[in-house]
């Protein structure tokens, strides 16, 4: 053997010599190609599954008009309240639809219609991903595809609904021409105040057949349909219309992108705001209101309003029919009766809104919203642009008993506290100068929070905001239910300045009844619909949440709001009941608001008078109203909550209170409070059976009096926990909070107490 014979033997036997190295359990499983062959596989079963789909599926039979129905809304006790289902639409001809209408809607939702083959893939796929991980409506969708889910099929959200419109749009697309689809897009979409198709909608909204309608309005059409309740000018809030004015140029800026519109032209366009709605079809006084709020409930649960508006539902509220008549009624007795708009002009400008709400259920049993349709369309139950005035101090003092909160010299806030009610006393501790004037320039003296609340002492409510913390205040008033948004946390807020709806009102005052227990006021109990033939309830929030107030404070509040029916501003209207109430009455600036905010152991109801202008629906004064002088909380709507509440309660009417508490105007008196410059250094207990009181409660009323006059006293005992000197001879007017009021002498409560 040579050496190069043998070197190669060497090198053999090391080779053999060296073991072979195993692959781990999951590399031979997963490979790179093996992995590819999945994906390939995958896909290719994907395809073939796809073209199977295509062969299978034909285009149906268009079901839209068959599936429409009526929506049946029913009382309480399930009798009919209205059946709604009159289906408005008249299809029209492309031709009748002018050129640039047409393009509108093009270049508003599928700027590729005209190229494209009827399907979004990229917009598809990420429905459907958005749809299996239960996000909702949610990815792109052509005209085609709008169309075939509009007229073919439905507005489920499901991934075989999904495939089977992808399908159908491929087949559509591929037999009728661009036009015969967007005829169908345009005639059969929704765009809201009960209008299928355009030639409805250009008649909703702008009083006109479909071929005069202008560029402008068609943008607006053709922006409505992204979400037609959301978009409609009369009733969008702010947001609602700042968005679709966006969407609005988008349409028209997408225009001129195509070269459908020249620039010159799109500079001199303006947005075309659209007439106020027409009455609904059989929809007239209270229960136009009652549909309107209904509908609005369940769109912001989640219902779809596309398959709302084509029938089916029946939907149950919580009106009590009974309650809703003795509410109407009461209206009728207590204030309308007394106006005369031909004989004095203030009267045609007074409106009043109601809501009554069941503390216990959270469902709103009764609603005044107005006239009705078509005589008013803004629902006065729900409407939040008239300030509450005095009927917001309440929820200072639970703001402050909530948070433990102290005067300027270190003594908790209870309703025996004493502050000092002196006119236009200057408010010490805050930021911003603030010395509101009381009502009619009454001084008070030294006087207990109980005495300030029964007769609505501005001067101590504002000292009290500024102990309470303003911040704090506004964090109660909105755990309550008001609207954060409208409140601004400055001074002249602790006088009711922000903008609330009777329905928030009834609302909060429902959570005191129901011993700090969240109440959000709720129409609708129950709603069902058929899904694949089977009627389905749909799941709705419970109107009672979570405890937002501790139950002493609570129920401290109701034992002092008891004070103001009884010995308040309240109690020349509400007197002589028998039925146990407590609430607040509240008179803004200028008389343009009155209220009164009542409740018994069963039954909250919010009560707002409003002036408003038939001329433009400005706020205006109600002095005057009814042939009086100043309109103000403890009147109309006072009269109107008393007489309501006695024939809503009929044999309910002795139930008491059951409350947790040994303060305020609700339990047994001892003699006039004595503060003390110490705080307890253990909790007062709670009320017992029996109702053994607190060492140093109030009076009944919890208002220390004179006994020749029967005015406040001014107690030399006390000391008043924050006392400056009296302000300069500044004779007072209002400054919006910004400062010490100014001017001459203000007439409203929001400035001058007049509760």
């Amino acid at each position: 053997m040579g050496r190069a014979e043998a070197r190669r033997a060497r090198q053999g036997s090391v080779r053999r010599a060296k073991p072979k190295e195993k692959k781990s359990g999951i590399r031979r499983f997963f490979t790179w190609k093996k992995l590819l062959g999945t994906f390939l596989g995958a896909c290719l079963l994907g395809i073939l599954g796809f073209i199977g789909l295509y062969l299978y599926v034909d285009i149906p039979q268009g079901n839209s008009a068959a599936k429409l129905q009526s929506n049946v809304y029913k009382y309480s006790d399930g009798k009919v309240l209205a059946r709604v289902g009159q289906v408005n639409r008249e299809s029209v001809p492309l031709n009748r639809i002018p050129k640039d209408v047409q393009r509108t809607f093009v270049a508003a939702e599928n700027k590729t219609f005209y190229d494209d083959s009827g399907v979004d893939l990229k917009g598809t796929l990420r429905g459907v991903l958005n749809t299996l991980r239960g996000q909702g409506k949610q990815g792109g969708s052509t005209i085609t595809q709008q169309y075939v889910k509009n007229y073919y099929l439905s507005q489920e959200q499901t991934v075989s609904r999904k495939l089977q419109e992808i399908v159908i749009s491929l087949k559509v697309d591929n037999k009728y021409d661009k036009d015969t689809i967007l005829a169908g897009y345009i005639n059969t979409s929704y765009y809201g105040r009960g209008a299928y198709g355009i030639q409805a909608a250009a008649q909703a909204y702008y009083g006109v057949d479909v071929e005069k309608l202008t560029v402008s309005q068609g943008a607006y059409l053709a922006s409505l349909l992204q979400a037609p309740s959301q978009y409609d000018w009369t009733s969008a809030t702010q947001a609602g219309r700042k968005l679709v004015q966006e969407r609005w140029a988008y349409t028209l800026d997408n225009m001129v992108e195509m070269k459908w519109l020249p620039a010159a032209d799109r500079a001199k366009q303006t947005f075309a705001r659209p007439k106020p709605p027409k009455p609904l079809p059989g929809l007239t006084g209270q229960t136009s209101y009652l549909v309107k709020q209904a509908k609005q409930e369940l769109f912001a649960q989640g219902v779809d309003e596309t398959e709302f508006e084509a029938g089916g539902w029946t939907v149950t509220l919580g009106i009590d029919k009974r309650k809703q008549q003795a509410l109407e009624k009461s209206v009728q007795r207590k204030l309308t009766d007394d106006l005369d708009p031909k004989k004095r002009k203030v009267d045609g400008d007074a409106q009043l809104g109601a809501t009554s709400v069941d503390p216990k259920s959270g469902h709103i049993v009764a609603m005044y919203g107005g006239d009705g349709y078509p005589k008013h369309y803004t629902n006065n139950a729900t409407r939040s642009d008239y300030q509450p005035a005095s009927t917001f101090k309440p929820l200072i003092l639970a703001s402050a008993m909530e948070n433990n909160r102290v005067t300027q010299d270190g003594l908790p806030i209870t309703p025996n506290t004493i502050y000092d009610g002196r006119n236009r006393r200057p408010v010490v501790g805050g930021n911003i100068a603030f010395a509101p004037p009381n009502e009619d320039e009454e001084q008070y003296g030294k006087i207990s929070v109980q005495t300030a609340t029964n007769n609505s002492v501005n001067a101590v409510f504002a000292q009290m905001g500024a102990d309470a913390g303003l911040e704090e205040v506004k964090k109660t008033a909105v755990s309550l239910g008001m609207d954060g948004s409208k409140i601004d946390a400055k001074p002249a807020m602790t006088l009711g300045t922000m903008g609330a709806s009777p329905l928030q009102m009834a609302g909060a005052y429902a959570t005191l009844d129901n011993h700090g227990k969240k109440v959000t006021p709720t129409l609708v109990k129950k709603a069902v619909h058929p899904v694949n033939g089977v009627q389905t309830e749909v799941p709705l929030k419970d109107p009672i949440g979570d405890q937002v107030l501790s139950r002493r404070t609570a129920d401290t509040l109701t034992s002092v709001l008891t004070g103001v029916v009884s010995d308040g501003t309240a109690s020349q209207s509400v007197k002589n009941t028998a039925y146990e109430a407590a609430g607040k009455t509240g008179t803004s600036d200028d008389n343009k608001s009155a209220w009164f905010v009542g409740y018994t152991p069963k039954l909250v109801t919010a009560v707002g008078m409003f002036g408003e202008s038939p001329k433009g629906g400005a706020q205006v004064t109600l002095k005057g109203a009814g042939g009086g002088g100043r309109v103000n909380g403890g009147g109309y709507p006072a009269r109107v909550w008393a007489d309501y509440t006695e024939s809503a309660l009929g044999g309910s009417t002795g139930a008491e209170f059951d409350l947790e508490t040994d303060l305020g105007a609700g339990v047994p008196p001892t003699p006039t409070p004595t503060p003390s410059k110490t705080p307890s250094a253990t909790p007062s207990p709670s009320k017992t059976p029996s109702g053994t009181p607190s060492p140093t409660p109030s009076t009944p009323s919890g208002r220390p009096t004179n006994s020749e006059s029967g005015k406040p006293s001014d107690p030399a005992t006390p000391t008043d926990p924050s006392s400056p000197p009296p302000s300069g001879g500044d004779d007072g007017g209002e400054t919006g909070g910004q400062g010490k009021p100014t001017g001459g002498k203000p007439d409203g409560d929001s400035l001058t107490g007049l509760n």
